[in-house]
Formats: structure tokens, C-alpha cells, sequence
């Protein structure tokens, strides 16, 4: 585990880069991380995935597969792929601030 500053915020990662404290995410932390990886500037279609993941992890713990993503958001998984190029699940989890979805290698 580290810290890192990102957007101002202290935040503690994995070894992956994932936020181990949900809590400590907000949208201009969104922002950096995504930026990070690549992705800029988020569009609303990107906050719409975010949102949701956050959604999910909030009411039922963990973040959807991508399969369960594609099938549940109201966003094609073609589309996913293009909004999160690198593995919409995975990438879009880290974005959100939450912990990678199971079945994410």
C-alpha cells in the first residue's frame, strides 16, 4: 500500500493503484485518475459509467463484471470499450474509487 496526492487529496492506493478507502474519492479525484490512464477529459458519457459503479459498490458492495456493466448501465459494452480502452470493469472501478471487480485479472 501508498499514499499518494492526487487533486489535493491524500489517498491510499494498492499495489494496483486502486483506492482502498472509497471515502477518500471525490469527482476532481476522478478527474486525476483518469488523466492518469489516459482518459481526457471525461465526457458525461464516462460520468455515467463512473456513477453507476459507485452505485453498485454502495448498495451492493462490489463493483459489476463487465458482462454485468454492459448489461446493466444502459451502455453497450462496444462503448465501454471505447470510453475504457484498457478494460471498461477494471478501469472504470479504479476511476470511481473503488475496489477492482471480481473476475477483473
Amino acid at each position: 500500500m501508498s499514499v499518494e496526492t492526487v487533486a489535493g487529496v491524500s489517498l491510499d492506493l494498492n499495489e494496483e493503484g486502486f483506492l482502498t478507502d472509497p471515502s477518500q474519492w471525490n469527482e476532481d479525484v476522478a478527474v486525476a485518475l483518469a488523466r492518469r490512464e489516459g482518459i481526457d477529459p471525461l465526457s458525461e458519457r464516462h460520468w455515467e459509467v463512473i456513477r453507476f459503479m459507485r452505485h453498485e459498490f454502495e448498495t451492493k458492495g462490489a463493483g459489476p463484471s463487465v458482462r454485468m456493466l454492459a448489461k446493466t448501465s444502459g451502455v453497450p459494452i462496444k462503448e465501454l470499450y471505447e470510453l475504457f480502452p484498457k478494460g471498461p470493469a477494471k478501469l472504470a472501478a479504479k476511476i470511481a474509487g473503488i475496489p477492482k471487480p471480481r473476475g477483473c485479472i
